[in-house]
């Protein structure tokens, strides 16, 4: 899948394929055939070389990239029988955060999922996946009914956090995030955490407590973003990329840390180039993460995912 999106380092790769294809075009007519497979052979070493030796800010731009698959589009891709539930039965629904009831391999689950936009007009429908206290207070009462139909629930973290507006915080944004964190602690059924994009702070953690955290290869996920952490520490924005190495907010950084349980691969070139490879890397990851899951007893599950979260961190008494 070609992207019409090109990141600032990709522009070298993208060149040398637009002119194997003018070669291709004028092969008609000159036996130039052996010159295209040494190009060929020399976009694929080039790929390799620059994919897979990312800079963290260069992850960063990938886990942002317009055309990477959303939470809509895993659920429609991975999963059957999808309903849609609304609302958090308070003040009204909140469309950067969607659920509902579905089936994973025959198996009923319950998905919560951060939902950014494609163009301008969805993304101002989403409040660009960044939710209000109203999305989590409908998470929570998604997770309530999750527990209620005994119901894995598997969520997808996808934010560049919780909205910061006055009119969020006058409803109770850090209680309504609070109070998932309690909820999510003390669920009696599995929580399977996915990071497919963006999970930055308490937008994020808000439904991010679960018993497996796994996390794509090219997403970040940080107390803070790169560029705030540049804002503050610096004044400027400039500094975003050498805040994004401090941060060490790549799979790879979280795995060593104990942060994330596992990293899911992404094709070379990131989720966006191969969405159905993707969706059934997602799926069968689910499905065995879930499978093991069921067979811990509701005690032993919240111990585990407790402890999990207590080992977090470095401090001193």
């Amino acid at each position: 899948m070609s992207s019409k999106i090109i990141l600032d380092f990709e522009k070298p790769i993208v060149e040398l394929e637009k002119k194997i294809e003018e070669m291709k075009l004028m092969s008609n007519d000159l036996d130039i055939s052996s010159e295209i497979v040494f190009l060929e052979k020399k976009v694929n070493d080039l790929k390799l070389q620059v994919y897979k030796q990312l800079t963290r800010w260069q992850r960063v731009q990938i886990a942002r990239h317009p055309e990477r698959p959303l939470t809509l589009d895993y659920i429609h891709n991975c999963f059957d029988s999808f309903i849609e539930l609304h609302g958090d039965r308070k003040f009204k629904d909140d469309p950067a955060i969607i659920g509902g009831f579905a089936e994973l391999d025959g198996s009923p689950v319950m998905i919560v999922g951060h939902q950014k936009g494609r163009d301008t007009k969805s993304n101002l429908y989403r409040n660009f996946g960044m939710s209000n206290p109203e999305g989590y207070r409908k998470a929570n009462r998604l997770f309530a009914m999750a527990e209620k139909f005994n119901r894995p629930v598997i969520t997808f973290l996808d934010t560049p956090g919780a909205f910061p507006g006055i009119e969020a915080e006058e409803r109770g944004q850090a209680e309504a995030i609070a109070r998932n964190l309690m909820q999510m602690s003390s669920l009696k059924v599995p929580i399977v955490i996915v990071i497919i994009g963006e999970g930055a702070s308490g937008g994020a953690i808000g439904i991010g407590v679960g018993d497996r955290v796994l996390m794509f290869e090219n997403s970040w996920y940080s107390v803070i973003s790169p560029e705030s952490c540049s804002s503050i520490l610096w004044r400027s924005w400039d500094f975003k990329e050498q805040a994004a190495e401090a941060l060490q907010l790549t799979a790879v950084d979280l795995k060593k840390q104990g942060i994330i349980d596992e990293i899911i691969e992404e094709p070379i070139g990131g989720a966006h180039k191969d969405p159905d490879f993707m969706f059934k890397i997602v799926k069968s990851t689910l499905i065995k993460e879930i499978k093991q899951l069921q067979k811990l007893s509701q005690d032993k599950l919240i111990k585990n995912r407790r402890e999990k979260f207590y080992q977090m961190g470095v401090w001193n008494e």
